[in-house]
């Protein structure tokens, strides 16, 4: 299928720039179809495939909206931009609550969506949970039974990330992207995880620095993303299980901020960003 018969959108949710296809693509076509997207658009870093439940199916109980990335991974920032696109093609003006059906996610996840101004949206996603908070157990970058070195690794489902904090001996790797890069593709297989995320924090507390280099082998993509939603929620889950109490820090990444509200005690996790409409095709 060639992109000229999809129709499809672009949306930029913190500079995390996200394209939603709205075209039926098979599930086996729509690596291809993403990496023909990404090429026409470089500044897409990732590419979503959506539908909307007929009437029927929601009078079943069905949510609106299901999204399923190009590598069957899950991602926060794409889940609040397809329920920003079912806000728009709704024709919904005030604030509503969406709920979104995403690869990687067990459950359909709620999204609160208030409309700024024209297809603007403030977004807040409450997050599943992370399946576990382990470490990840090193020796000369690989997989090892000693614990030579230890990487924090919060496990999600569709997603993992590796946490590096400020004083961690991997924290070099943010300016070594080859390095980086060749580490997260073998940390990936060796973890069998659909997707892995590493992501850089700096120091702070409620207002950290954060850097995120996802890996998607089912995709065959890797970027230095300008902000990653999925990331952001398991560094504060992370940080939220190190410190046993809840917590609510503001991630400053390349493109923007996001916000996140995580209570160990209650299990409940929610992220805060937002989406634009930048383009349809």
């Amino acid at each position: 299928m060639t992109t000229e018969k999809l129709r499809y959108c672009i949306f930029d949710p913190t500079g995390n720039i996200t394209a939603l296809v709205e075209s039926g693509v098979a599930v086996k076509d729509q690596p291809e179809v993403a990496a023909g997207i990404m090429d026409l658009h470089p500044e897409v870093e990732q590419v979503g495939f959506v539908s909307f439940a007929d009437e029927a199916a929601a009078a079943e109980g069905c949510p609106p909206v299901s999204l399923r990335m190009a590598g069957g991974e899950f991602c926060g920032n794409a889940t609040m931009c397809a329920a920003a696109l079912y806000a728009i093609r709704s024709g919904l003006q005030s604030s509503t609550e969406v709920c979104v059906k995403v690869s990687g996610a067990g459950e359909p996840l709620k999204v609160s969506l208030e409309r700024t101004g024209g297809d603007v949206f403030a977004a807040a996603v409450t997050m599943p949970p992370a399946k576990s908070i382990d470490e990840l157990k090193l020796s000369n970058g690989m997989l090892t039974d000693e614990s030579a070195l230890c990487l924090p690794v919060v496990r999600m489902g569709g997603i993992d990330h590796i946490i590096i904090e400020p004083d961690s001996g991997f924290l070099g790797l943010k300016d070594n992207k080859e390095l980086a890069e060749s580490l997260i593709r073998g940390w990936c297989s060796a973890l069998e995880a659909d997707c892995l995320g590493m992501m850089f924090l700096g120091e702070g507390w409620d207002l950290r620095t954060l850097t995120p280099l996802v890996y998607v082998p089912g995709a065959d993509t890797m970027f230095w993303e300008n902000s990653c939603a999925s990331g952001s929620a398991a560094a504060g889950m992370y940080l939220a299980a190190e410190s046993g109490t809840s917590v609510d820090v503001t991630f400053e990444e390349p493109a923007g901020k996001l916000r996140v509200c995580s209570d160990p005690a209650a299990g409940q996790t929610v992220l805060h960003g937002a989406a634009r409409l930048v383009s349809e095709h």
